[in-house]
């Protein structure tokens, strides 16, 4: 991670962490880049739903054509429409304005170059030098400044590409969670011409609301929708739609490794699995890889990220990965991940097996979990002070070979994740908060 750029792009606080002249300075940059080693002038920018979009968007536009590029507006739209648009009609790169699952106030910026993946670390660093005025760029004249145009038609490529992938719903009641974000500008016209009979929550953003008790993370909405109305299914997105949770039809909710688990049995039925191998991170569950074990599937496991995840398939010919969190790459149809995308996946086995979703996920048990979050001064000190260390072996001894904890640093956010997988909830609570206790006694706490 660099100085700005986490994981998952440029995020923080709207006017603190995140301004409207990093905004610029990222646009002037990319422009005088792309322009003068390549060419390429054209650049493609989409939101989400934040009030500060519009701001941050016009912002990067400006920086795009005082250095000669064009910014190709596309307003609100998903994530990884941006991806398969950056790919397929020639930009010089991507970019999307959405802190994900982060509350309103807060913002991002993330790249993608014209391959439709995670813009490369290379570029990445000098943009960062830039931003610190340790480089210059160079500045267009004349005829050769830039313009702003409306491409609201890139929308309906994309649509339009969900929609081929997708299978015949005609009969299935499906409810979905909009989260106020991203997926309010495309989800509904999707399950809508694809025949699905659709009950919509959280599809009303004001700028404000995104996230706000609603999507992928705060999914028991949608789980009282789908038991309420007797409903087949349900699927729940974030913010800036690249990423899925699911609920079955009695209103239990299921995870990304649900997700993986589900979609790896039906490609090795389909003698489709390439290296009959799933590739998870280190956060999926012990059941999963129990699980997987019994059905003799092989997987792989990286560092947190669906960029790490995208990488590991990409180098290693795999066709399905992705996080617990919901992110999860289908390597022959995306490059990044794709919350509708996961969600017609998930429908087309529904249709191809006529099974609900809880006989798919019968033999996976998962383990009880818990992930506990610390906001701290110093990331890096937290989880390397000695009496952190001492803590997190002492749970380790503890849990021995009946669980497991994991301690991490958010990639976008000033935070250390403490996750404990045993043999009941209590006891994962107990050994969490153990280490989350020592951590506030160093005096790492923010």
């Amino acid at each position: 991670m660099g100085k700005y750029f986490g994981t998952d792009g440029f995020r923080g606080e709207v006017n603190k962490n995140l301004t409207a002249l990093h905004a610029y300075k990222i646009g002037e940059f990319l422009a005088s880049y792309f322009v003068k080693n390549n060419g390429n002038k054209k650049f493609i920018i989409g939101r989400d739903t934040r009030i500060s979009g519009s701001m941050l968007e016009a912002a990067i536009s400006a920086g795009l054509n005082a250095c000669g590029g064009d910014a190709y507006i596309l307003g609100v739209t998903t994530t990884p429409s941006v991806a398969y648009l950056a790919k397929c009609e020639g930009f010089a790169c991507g970019i999307m304005i959405s802190a994900s699952h982060n509350p309103y106030y807060d913002n991002g910026i993330k790249l993608i170059n014209s391959k439709g993946e995670k813009m490369e670390e290379s570029i990445i660093s000098l943009i960062e030098d830039y931003i610190d005025s340790k480089i210059d760029v160079n500045y267009a004249s004349k005829d050769n400044i830039g313009k702003i145009i409306d491409y609201k038609e890139g929308k309906n490529k994309y649509i339009n590409h969900l929609i081929s992938l997708g299978p015949n719903l005609k009969g299935l009641n499906i409810g979905l969670d909009l989260a106020n974000g991203s997926a309010t500008s495309a989800a509904k016209q999707i399950f809508d011409t694809l025949g699905a009979n659709t009950t919509i929550i959280n599809s009303n953003p004001d700028g404000f609301n995104i996230n706000t008790n609603c999507g992928s993370t705060h999914i028991e909405g949608l789980a009282n929708l789908v038991k309420e109305n007797k409903l087949d299914c349900g699927f729940a997105y974030d913010g800036d739609a690249d990423r899925c949770l699911m609920v079955d039809e009695y209103g239990n909710i299921l995870s990304g490794d649900h997700i993986l688990y589900i979609y790896a049995n039906y490609l090795k039925s389909e003698n489709e699995l390439k290296n009959n191998t799933v590739v998870t991170t280190v956060m999926s569950n012990f059941g999963l890889y129990k699980a997987l074990d019994i059905k003799h599937i092989s997987y792989a496991k990286t560092k947190v990220g669906d960029k790490y995840v995208y990488e590991y398939m990409k180098e290693n010919d795999c066709m399905i990965g992705g996080e617990q969190s919901g992110h999860i790459i289908f390597f022959k149809d995306a490059s990044t991940g794709d919350g509708i995308l996961t969600s017609l996946k998930m429908l087309e086995v529904i249709v191809n097996t006529n099974k609900k979703l809880s006989e798919l996920v019968k033999d996976l048990d998962i383990y009880p979990q818990v992930l506990i979050n610390i906001k701290v001064t110093d990331k890096a000190k937290a989880q390397q002070d000695p009496k952190v260390v001492e803590a997190v072996k002492a749970v380790e001894k503890e849990l021995g070979d009946s669980g497991r904890i994991l301690v991490r640093e958010s990639g976008t956010e000033p935070l250390v994740r403490v996750m404990v997988e045993a043999k009941s909830q209590a006891e994962c609570e107990k050994l969490a908060r153990r280490v989350i206790d020592v951590i506030k006694e160093q005096g790492y706490e923010a």
